[in-house]
């Protein structure tokens, strides 16, 4: 973000979609306008009136901006990024499905979203010009997947943004999985209480419980100014309900990759009533190398939480190894064995102890 514009339009009317646009609002700089212009043409541009509204236009690194103002950066690719980084296609037998763990499957239903990060590892499949929604027939064949396999315990909703769709198809969707009994879990992954709190509704919530199934959303949040009053109150929605809420996070340098503000975005989850979970490194998408920090850069972050804040605030450091190989934890080595039956332990403040005590 960069620059102003003399006569700025409302930042809270509708999405702000364009190139011209974010020149329009602000958000660009009017020189800029030819390097987005080029972004805008690999990649999907929204940002939804609320996030919109949260960015400071004073402040040229600004961390909600970051994550969401299209940049120049965008358009250089390094030789380790690719296409598919975690391996989503290696896994899908069929449209719509990705089944890389035993027991559980993502359905992907909707390759849209109201507002689109600018480090989406999916950033090659979604958007207007991506996979799109599914059709009824590729829909019926995800069904007859889940069905005939009785390992699968759990459904994950994601995509794009699954609650893009609407109530009523997603009230179908959950339909159709209570008819599954081996399916005894319901996952959705989103971003929209923080992005359009609004749409958590009353209408929303009874389609996400449709099921009949245990109901778990993870809510997607990078920075703890994220979590507006209108968002926590959307989350509240949906805790009162009687659903599970669980976090997921990207470590971005420039957004929270610093341990103030890492530590409060944990607290803000709590404080929320939702329970800290993944804080994901980040994937190699193309064009994203300007936010990726190295992993000891996050390992010591990461063990800067403990004792710092409360058990209840800390999530698990997850890399998704590419090519589609599963996520593996890399959080900080707090043990290690230095003889037979004896151990080094590291205290928060990094102190070390022998276990068991030599005295």
């Amino acid at each position: 973000m960069s620059g102003q514009h003399h006569q700025l339009k409302p930042v809270n009317a509708r999405p702000i979609r364009t190139p011209a646009e974010l020149v329009e609002t602000g958000l660009v700089a009017a020189e800029d306008l030819a390097g987005i212009d080029a972004v805008a043409e690999r990649y999907a541009i929204a940002i939804s009136p609320a996030m919109a509204a949260l960015i400071d236009r004073n402040d040229p690194n600004d961390p909600i901006a970051r994550q969401f103002v299209p940049a120049a950066a965008e358009l250089k690719v390094t030789s380790e990024e690719r296409e598919d980084p975690i391996g989503d296609l290696a896994h899908s037998p069929v449209e719509g499905i990705v089944h890389r763990y035993p027991d559980r499957v993502l359905l992907k239903a909707a390759h849209v979203c109201p507002t689109y990060c600018r480090f989406c590892f999916r950033r090659e499949m979604v958007g207007p010009q991506g996979l799109g929604t599914l059709s009824p027939e590729a829909m019926t064949e995800a069904f007859a997947y889940i069905a005939g396999h009785p390992e699968i315990w759990e459904v994950i909703l994601t995509g794009g943004e699954p609650l893009m769709l609407s109530p009523r198809r997603l009230g179908e969707i959950m339909q159709r999985l209570a008819a599954i009994d081996h399916v005894k879990i319901v996952r959705f992954h989103t971003r929209v209480p923080v992005v359009e709190p609004e749409r958590i509704d009353e209408v929303l919530i009874a389609a996400l419980k449709a099921s009949g199934k245990v109901a778990y959303v993870a809510l997607h949040a990078n920075h703890p100014r994220e979590l507006t009053p209108a968002a926590r109150a959307a989350c509240a929605r949906l805790v009162d309900a009687g659903i599970v809420m669980i976090s997921q996070s990207v470590l971005l340098k420039g957004v929270n990759g610093n341990p103030d503000t890492l530590a409060a975005l944990m607290s803000a989850f709590v404080e929320t009533r939702v329970k800290p979970y993944y804080l994901h490194h980040p994937d190699l998408a193309p064009g994203t190398s300007h936010f990726r920090l190295t992993i000891e850069e996050g390992r010591t972050l990461v063990a800067g939480l403990r004792g710092r804040i409360s058990g209840l605030c800390q999530p698990s450091y997850m890399l998704d190894i590419p090519g589609g190989h599963g996520k593996a934890m890399i959080g900080p080595d707090a043990i290690r064995q230095v003889d037979t039956g004896c151990y080094m332990v590291s205290d928060f403040k990094s102190g070390g102890h022998a276990y068991p005590p030599s005295d």
